[in-house]
């Protein structure tokens, strides 16, 4: 991911096919899709994390950088869950209250 986004960075000119992407529909559609993805991305990272400042963060390299950082994102959320399923999907604090929940 690292090498195709310093190789796009590098060699093409994004105002251009930024403008190009943008006047064909299945472009539009695409563009869309992916926001789209970024923000429900999003709205977990919010859901997970127990500082909004460091959500918001962690947002705005998801829509910059994409795809790159939702990998970073979820390897650190499986390396940090230690194989606690609860853990990885609502963070910390929400696994917590599931887990004392599930015990009772």
């Amino acid at each position: 991911m690292t090498s195709v986004i310093l190789y796009a960075a590098v060699n093409g000119n994004g105002s251009e096919e930024l403008d190009w992407l943008v006047t064909h529909p299945w472009g539009v559609v695409s563009l869309v899709d992916l926001y789209v993805g970024f923000t429900l991305f999003s709205l977990w990272i919010f859901l997970r994390e127990e500082s909004a400042m460091t959500a918001l963060v962690w947002t705005v390299f998801v829509m910059c950088l994409g795809n790159f950082t939702t990998s970073v994102y979820v390897f650190r959320a499986l390396r940090s869950s230690n194989g606690n399923w609860h853990k990885f999907f609502l963070g910390d604090s929400h696994a917590s209250s599931v887990s004392a929940t599930a015990s009772r």
